[in-house]
């Protein structure tokens, strides 16, 4: 898949885009020989040297490698993963237990002296537009000093609300300001959605696995859950969804149908469409988190299904976290025909948002600066994710499966060998090493020998250590050598 608008895109990177996208489906197997340079050259009517700098792209990458007097050939890729059959929908809620693990990963998560696999979150400030954000907020102070003095009152920001409203454009959502109210962060706008739209004792739909965050979230609101069957490559099954819909099962749905945490899936456009459909004929709320939309590596992007909503049962959230500046913790949300209660909870709830924070992001994404640092971004982690795979693929054991994921920075892995990757965390965390096991992304028992990783850091000695002990440990506790079977 192009990662970038291809009129962006140099020819090397279109060709070497070409070649990976051959090879992560199937087309190029690994082991398999390239065509030679002047072959490829010829092929693809471009020179030599553009050829040979794409090939080097995709060394750098670990998807190919070269032989002396042989040539490139493909390098070992990590299987995809399947789908499991014969998930069974049950009504449940978060135990203590889960949310105890969840408070042990957060403190790991946040301990200075532990090496991270997966915060999702890049910790350096070269992955943000840190210099031109300090720019334009240093400038705002100096021409309005008097911003810090004031308060923002919901909805926020008019000049953010109306870059956000011509931004997701891209994404086939038409709005105006007035259907946007900021929120802090996507954690407070998919609180504030629950919060309007279910009552204590209601049951949501979730995917599963989803992310683990949402589980402390419902227990506080008093809600039941019960888990969806998810695809690893296509998503959420509607076949499901429409079954629990038409028996009345659930009250509200929460769902990521693009670059999905964790599996890293986008929905077919169809089914997209179809999802729309349905919420709005069983008049269902659906809260659409999208907080990845951005970061899709396809072009044009994948719309979000509030593109297709028609009544107003889908509310979409989002934030600037994960693209801009986490400090800020600026998100928002188009709450459709629930914007009204919504806008009375933000009230009572945090109530402002910061004027300085709000109109600095405003005018960054007037700038035009938003654009170019996202395809920067998507090079950036595409790169990163195919390095990622590269060395599970020749560290972790044989039968080692992964997703491909369609976006971001967050990928799922499930290792062979029925290894207890709860027991895999607690004994990385004595080598102060921190991953989060797939156990606390599903209410059930489904997902536990698989385990979620970011590549959202750089790839130092430190990172690449930690990822290859991972794999060690994983082979030593299933007794599975490592590489591709």
């Amino acid at each position: 898949m192009s990662i970038i608008d291809p009129q962006e895109q140099t020819l090397y990177h279109q060709l070497a885009e070409t070649l990976a996208e051959a090879i992560h489906n199937g087309t190029w197997l690994p082991g398999s020989r390239l065509p030679a340079v002047r072959r490829c050259a010829a092929i693809h009517q471009v020179s030599v040297n553009t050829v040979l700098t794409a090939y080097r792209l995709l060394e750098d990458r670990g998807l190919i490698e070269a032989r002396p007097q042989s040539g490139y050939y493909v390098r070992g890729v990590l299987p995809s993963l399947r789908a499991r059959n014969g998930h069974q929908s049950q009504v449940r809620t978060p135990g203590s237990e889960k949310l105890d693990l969840i408070d042990t990963v957060f403190a790991a998560q946040n301990h200075p002296d532990y090496i991270n696999l997966s915060l999702a979150c890049p910790q350096n400030s070269d992955f943000f537009p840190t210099a031109k954000i300090s720019r334009i907020m240093a400038s705002l102070l100096r021409r309005e000093p008097g911003l810090i003095g004031r308060y923002a009152l919901p909805p926020g920001s008019q000049r953010l609300r109306r870059e956000i409203a011509r931004r997701v454009a891209d994404l086939g959502m038409m709005l105006t300001a007035e259907d946007i109210t900021l929120t802090h962060g996507c954690m407070e706008a998919l609180q504030l959605a629950l919060r309007a739209v279910t009552k204590p004792g209601d049951c949501i739909g979730l995917e599963t696995p989803t992310y683990f965050y949402l589980f402390p979230l419902v227990a506080s609101l008093g809600l039941k859950v019960l888990e969806l069957p998810t695809d690893p490559q296509h998503g959420l099954s509607l076949d499901a969804l429409e079954l629990v819909l038409r028996e009345q099962r659930i009250q509200a749905l929460v769902a990521m149908p693009t670059v999905q945490n964790p599996l890293g899936c986008t929905m077919r456009l169809e089914d997209k469409k179809r999802l729309a459909k349905l919420v709005n004929h069983y008049q269902v709320p659906l809260i659409e988190d999208g907080l990845y939309d951005e970061l899709q590596f396809c072009w044009p992007l994948s719309p979000a299904v509030k593109a297709f909503d028609t009544d107003g049962w889908v509310l979409h959230c989002a934030s600037f976290t994960k693209t801009v500046a986490p400090d800020f913790h600026v998100g928002w949300i188009a709450a459709g025909r629930f914007s009204q209660a919504l806008a009375r909870l933000k009230s009572v709830s945090s109530l402002t948002e910061s004027k300085l924070l709000s109109e600095t992001l405003g005018l960054f994404l007037e700038s035009g600066g938003y654009d170019r640092h996202l395809r920067t971004m998507r090079r950036r982690y595409a790169t990163l994710m195919d390095e990622a795979r590269g060395l599970i693929a020749r560290h972790f054991p044989q039968g080692t499966r992964a997703t491909l994921p369609s976006g971001g920075f967050i990928f799922w892995v499930e290792l062979p060998g029925q290894i207890d990757c709860i027991d895999l965390f607690h004994r990385l965390l004595q080598e102060k090493i921190c991953l989060t096991p797939g156990a606390l992304y599903t209410l059930s028992d489904r997902c536990n020998s698989a385990i979620r990783l970011t590549c959202c850091y750089h790839f130092d000695e430190r990172y690449t250590w930690a990822l290859k002990r991972t794999g060690e440990l994983a082979c030593e506790m299933s007794g599975i050598p490592p590489g591709i079977a």
